[in-house]
């Protein structure tokens, strides 16, 4: 299993968007994006932060519903 990269709010919200999650609204410090298929996710948009790798990797699982692997291949 692939190692997760250090990736920014910012830089998660582009590889959402490839998955094919769209902006939806922001609330505070936090993006919310959702898919057509009714799956949403929140990600945190602190300016030059990096996500921690517990976040991310929930993030990945439980929101975007895909494999580490798949999710490497759009880093």
């Amino acid at each position: 299993m692939a190692k997760l990269p250090h990736l920014t709010g910012k830089e998660l919200a582009r590889i959402a968007e490839k998955i094919g999650f769209k902006f939806k609204h922001h609330r505070g410090s936090h993006m919310i994006y959702e898919h057509e298929d009714g799956r949403k996710t929140s990600i945190p948009h602190h300016a030059g932060e990096e996500i921690g790798p517990g976040l991310l990797n929930k993030i990945i699982k439980k929101d975007l519903q895909i494999t580490r692997d798949e999710f490497m291949k759009y880093v």
